[in-house]
């Protein structure tokens, strides 16, 4: 298993069971040292069980980034109830680690399979990871986060457009 995939595994295990934050690994991956925006989303079965991550890093590094947005897919998507311990067998665990994003002058620099996007208006944000099934189109891309974001079809966007290092619970 990745060592980030394993970190966010004992991560939602230990705040699920025991309601503990872990700290990082004492001795951790190089990678696990940088920082970045990183997205933690759980699958149960096949379907979509949380999902939460940063645009950009809000702590000292991926380890801690990792850590943080483990328990928030776990226990803080709006759109899930908490895991329960009797579920953490069968989550399947993907984290993203983000690269920096850059402002697209044209929908043709966008591919939804290769980039993410993030598109503002004002202060609204919306963001939505790259390869996902069902979403072919950069037009379905930018159209799925205006509405995450609640911005309406009429306002000006910015389109912004990055890539992710991916990473799967059953890949090494």
């Amino acid at each position: 298993m990745n060592p980030l995939v394993e970190l966010a595994h004992k991560a939602i295990t230990a705040y699920i069971k025991e309601k503990k934050i872990i700290n990082p690994p004492e001795n951790p991956t190089d990678e696990m040292k940088g920082r970045a925006g990183v997205f933690v989303c759980l699958k149960k079965n096949g379907d979509l069980r949380g999902c939460i991550g940063t645009f950009s890093p809000t702590t000292e590094n991926i380890a801690q980034e990792t850590i943080h947005n483990a328990i928030e897919s776990a226990t803080r998507d709006p759109r899930f109830p908490e895991v329960k311990p009797d579920e953490l067998a069968s989550l399947d665990i993907t984290v993203d680690l983000l690269t920096d994003p850059l402002k697209v002058a044209s929908i043709k620099e966008l591919d939804a399979k290769r980039f993410g996007i993030i598109v503002k208006s004002g202060m609204k944000r919306g963001l939505l990871l790259p390869d996902l099934e069902g979403v072919e189109t950069p037009e379905q891309q930018i159209a799925i986060a205006k509405r995450k974001a609640w911005i309406a079809d009429e306002e000006p966007i910015e389109v912004y457009k990055f890539e992710v290092r991916r990473y799967k619970e059953n890949e090494k």
